[in-house]
Formats: structure tokens, C-alpha cells, sequence
């Protein structure tokens, strides 16, 4: 499958991407020798020479590594082409330019091209002190055979942070060096990917996967992992990869770390705090203290739906020059622990009555909602957002049919389910629909209230493609026979009226909600708010149909 991206041309993509990136950072410039250096000057927090710290390594893992230039970080970055490591050039010219007299210390990731590039260049560039720190953290690649060995993931912006703040405190190069390199040794990481990503210049997708499987130990240039494993829930996926990391590690009960959640491009951050919040939970478990956190997209694969897990096993020096500030646009500005907290759900109450005889009627309703939450979804899919068939979902999934029940009692519980459970626009009206319902004396005077109430809610009339047009019919038809009580015949009279009110909403272009954003591209979809009001009256579920 190929996929589309925002660029220019394939061949200007990096290059337009750079310049936009340059264009916004407060601390940055490009030189022509192929790398992007600190605007202002490389001084210590005394205002004298600094050390200066630098990196690189292939585009395509923003925003490591010119998102962390930036006093108290990197004095500068080296691009390579899309997961393509830096030439000895682009580093040899950024090492001279960097060094304040005081020495260079790179930050190499352990990728093949990346170590052949950087150790060319330092004998490039022999006038400078030069120092190296190899960053080898991914543990899915430990022991696999004469290879390179761990790859280095996202550990490397931990490396990164720990020197360039031990710059800024004035520490020379030796003490640099080996405060990035103990920084290294303490940290382990590993990937687990639910989808590739796609190349930006090409479009193609980076690896295939099978529907319902993982890649495990995948990483950060595309590559699929070390082995395909069936999806699972995230309590066990970080389980499995908290037990491995503790072992390379030797974490053990007492041990204080940094859980570092990291994004891999295309990975949503309700996601990555899910997943913090079980790594967090896990490793309280074990009694190990997680003493700074950070979850986002900090090391990625371009756009690849996967997350890694790093853990730095932490002391005070550490920890000192992790908490100490920076400039760097891409570190968080605030870092905090881990606390631990249940599952942030709700308080409910549910009010509906559990005692009394079956209602039938009010049954057959939820249960044909209940029955059809997917097809639901994919109608609102087409005309909206897509989110009706979950609304739907969260408030009537978890009633136990049959209900029980005066028809009033029963209309205030549910009106209550979805006023707090639902939310949007469907928890509002449909909460405001039953409310009325149970107040009302008749069932004519019900509809007819919620009708008028729901109009002035929202502003929207009969016409507009909303659940008003299976609605206002139905009061106006309960309206004209006097319908007190939902018996057969008067509930077949205003499904009648208020199906006709729904295969309208089909005809028609939506004016409210959603769906109305789309314009004329919303003609000849239903509207799933309609079909649920006449739903209140008969009909047969969408599953059924």
C-alpha cells in the first residue's frame, strides 16, 4: 500500500523539512558543510568555553536529535538522508566548528555507518579533543550472532541530556565523557510495533504485517523486529518487555529508575500514557520507584505505530543533570515521578430499576440498540466523525436485559446513563430526550417537550439531518391520535411517522453536527440519531436487517 505526504518533491523533501525546521527552533542554524549548529555562543553556566557535545544520525527520527540542540544539550546535529547516517564530513566540519578549546565529545547511536562515519571524522578532525560514547541500549538485538550488537534507540537522548547539562555546569571533557558513558551502561530499551510506517519520499510502507500480529524488538529505521508475535493486550506486551529490560539491567526491588516512553512516530499519546500508566503500575509492583517519567515522541521512526520502553537505572548525579534546565526545544520542560492511581473511570451510579415487572417495550429499544453499535458506527463513519455507535455504546452496552420497570423509572435511568457516560452531543440530547420522557404524563406530551427542548439546545429544525427528523414526526403523529401509553397500535403509528422522518435524512444534505462539515457529501447516508428515535417505537436492529 502506498500512502501520501506533505511535500514539495521527492527529491526537496529533506531539505524543505530542515529549513522548516531551522525556521522555527530559537537556538539554531544550518552551515553548509552539512550540519546544523547553535545560534548563540557555546558558553558554561560561569559564561566561560564549554564543552561542546554533538550528534547525529539519519533523518527520520525527529525530534532526535536537532529538536535537543539548545544550551544545556547539543551544540550541534548532523542530518543524514532519510535513516541514512551523517557522512564523516558533515561531522568532521561540525566537530572543528563546535570546539571551544575545551575538547568535543560525540554521541554515537551503535549503527554500522553511524560508528564508520564518526571515527573517520575524528581522525579528520586530529587538532580537536575528541571523545566518543557508543549508545547500545536496544536489548532485542543482544547476542544475535558476529553482528553489531545493540542497536542504540532511544536511551541516546538520556545520553544526550546527561552530558549537555554536565557541559553547562562547567565539568571538562573527561568528567563529560564519563557521566555520558555511565549514562549508556545504565540504560536498556526495546520496541514493539503494531504497524510500519511509510516513507515520506516514497510512500511505501517500511515492512508488511499480518492483521492482529506485532513486530517485537523493532527498530527506529523501519526495519521489522526480531520476531512477529499475535497481538496481545498492553498489561501483558509491557510486562513482557519490563521483565527483559529488568533482567539486562538488574533491577530489583528498591531500585530507583527513569521510565522513558517514547513514541515511534505514529502512535497516538492516549497510547503512550496507557502505557506509561501500566509500565508505572508493573514496576511499582516490584517495588522499583519510577523518579521521572517522560512519555511522548521523542526518538521515532518516522510515523511507525509502535512505542519503546527505556529505563535508566538511576543515582543522584544522574538525576541532577536530568532535572537541570535546557533550552533544547524538544525536552519537556517539567519531568515528574511516577504516582500510582486507579483507573481513572467515572463515578456512576446506575439508576435504573432492578425490581418490578419486564417492560417489554423499553427492552426491545436498548436491545436493538445494543445489537447494532457497529453498524451505527459506520454510519456516522460515513457522515461525521464516527464516534455515534461508541456514545451509543458507553451508555447502554452494560444493561443486562430484560429491564425491569415502570416505563418513568426507567427513562430517568437511562437518561442519567447517557448525560454521564456518553457525552458529545448524543450524552446531551438523547440524555435531555429521556428526561422529558419521564417527566411527562402522556406520551404525546413527552415527545413533544423533548422535541421543543432538543430545538432549543441545539438550533436545529426539522430538515437538518439530525435525530429531529424521526422525532418532531413522531410527536406530531402522537400529537394528532392522543397517544397516551406505548401500546401496539400507537407504537406502530409513530414508527410509521418517524421512519418516514429517517429515510428522509438520506435525501438530504446535514445543517447541524458533524456531518454537516462534509456538505453535500453527507447525501444519501441516514442519520444514526433519527434511526435510534424511531428505534424507541419498533423497527429491527441494523444487525437484523
Amino acid at each position: 500500500m502506498k500512502h501520501s505526504a506533505f511535500r514539495n518533491s521527492q527529491e526537496s523533501f529533506l531539505s524543505d523539512s530542515l529549513a522548516g525546521f531551522i525556521a522555527q527552533h530559537p537556538d539554531a542554524t544550518w552551515h553548509d558543510a552539512g550540519f546544523i549548529g547553535r545560534s548563540t555562543p557555546l558558553r558554561t553556566a560561569d559564561d566561560k568555553p564549554a564543552v561542546a557535545v554533538i550528534s547525529g544520525g539519519g533523518s527520520g527520527h525527529e525530534p532526535m536529535h536537532a529538536g535537543f540542540i539548545g544550551q544545556g544539550m547539543l551544540a550541534a546535529a548532523c542530518p543524514g538522508l532519510l535513516f541514512t547516517s551523517p557522512n564523516a564530513v558533515q561531522v568532521s566540519e561540525a566537530t572543528q566548528w563546535a570546539d571551544q578549546g575545551r575538547g568535543v565529545l560525540h554521541i554515537v547511536k551503535n549503527y554500522t555507518g553511524d560508528v564508520m562515519n564518526f571515527t573517520v571524522a575524528r581522525n579528520a578532525a586530529e587538532a580537536v579533543d575528541t571523545r566518543s560514547v557508543l549508545v547500545a541500549d536496544d536489548i532485542a538485538t543482544e547476542g544475535t550472532g558476529e553482528g553489531p550488537g545493540r542497536r542504540g534507540t532511544g536511551a541516546t537522548i538520556l545520553v544526550e541530556k546527561v552530558a549537555g547539562a554536565a557541559t553547562y555546569r562547567g565539568d571538562d571533557l573527561d568528567k563529560v565523557t564519563e557521566l555520558a558513558k555511565r549514562t549508556a551502561d545504565q540504560s536498556r530499551s526495546m520496541s514493539v510495533a503494531l504497524g510500519s510506517g511509510f516513507l515520506p519520499t516514497t510512500g511505501r510502507e517500511t515492512f508488511d504485517l499480518d492483521d492482529g500480529h506485532m513486530e517485537v524488538g523493532v527498530g527506529i529505521h523501519g526495519e521489522p523486529g526480531t520476531h512477529t508475535e499475535k497481538v496481545d493486550n498492553a498489561h501483558a506486551i509491557v510486562a513482557t518487555v519490563l521483565e527483559k529490560l529488568g533482567a539486562a539491567l538488574d533491577i530489583n526491588s528498591g531500585d530507583e529508575v527513569v521510565c522513558l516512553v517514547n513514541g515511534l512516530g505514529g502512535t497516538t499519546p492516549l497510547e503512550l500514557s496507557l502505557v506509561f500508566g501500566e509500565a508505572s503500575a508493573q514496576l511499582a509492583e516490584k517495588g522499583i520507584t519510577v523518579v521521572r517519567s517522560m512519555v511522548g515522541n521523542f526518538v521515532t521512526a518516522v510515523n511507525m505505530h509502535g512505542v519503546s520502553i527505556t529505563l535508566l537505572k538511576a543515582d543522584d548525579e544522574l538525576l541532577e543533570l536530568i532535572d537541570a534546565p535546557t533550552s533544547a526545544p524538544a525536552w519537556p520542560h517539567t519531568l515528574g515521578g511516577a504516582k500510582q492511581v486507579e483507573s481513572a473511570r467515572i463515578t456512576f451510579e446506575d439508576e435504573l430499576p432492578s425490581e418490578g415487572e419486564e417492560n417489554q417495550w423499553l427492552s426491545d429499544f436498548v436491545g436493538r440498540v445494543q445489537s447494532s453499535i457497529e453498524e451505527l458506527t459506520e454510519l456516522d463513519r460515513k457522515a461525521g466523525d464516527g464516534d455515534f455507535g461508541t456514545n451509543m455504546e458507553a451508555a447502554l452496552e452494560s444493561i443486562k436485559l430484560p429491564l425491569r420497570g415502570a416505563d418513568d423509572e426507567i427513562f430517568t435511568g437511562l437518561a442519567k446513563r447517557f448525560l454521564v457516560l456518553a457525552g458529545g452531543t448524543s450524552g446531551a440530547v438523547f440524555g435531555s430526550f429521556f428526561n422529558d420522557m419521564a417527566r411527562a404524563e402522556t406520551l404525546a406530551e413527552g415527545l413533544s417537550s423533548a422535541a421543543e427542548f432538543i430545538q432549543e439546545l441545539g438550533g436545529a429544525q426539522r430538515g437538518d439531518c439530525t435525530m429531529l427528523d424521526a422525532l418532531i414526526p413522531a410527536a406530531e403523529k402522537a400529537q394528532e391520535i392522543g397517544a397516551e401509553r406505548p401500546d401496539e397500535q400507537t407504537l406502530q403509528a409513530l414508527y410509521e411517522a418517524a421512519r418516514e422522518g429517517v429515510e428522509e435524512t438520506g435525501k438530504i444534505a446535514a445543517k447541524k453536527g458533524r456531518a454537516s462539515y462534509l456538505g453535500d457529501r453527507s447525501k444519501g447516508v441516514i442519520d444514526p440519531g433519527a434511526l435510534v428515535v424511531s428505534w424507541l417505537f419498533g423497527g429491527q436492529a441494523l444487525s437484523a436487517d
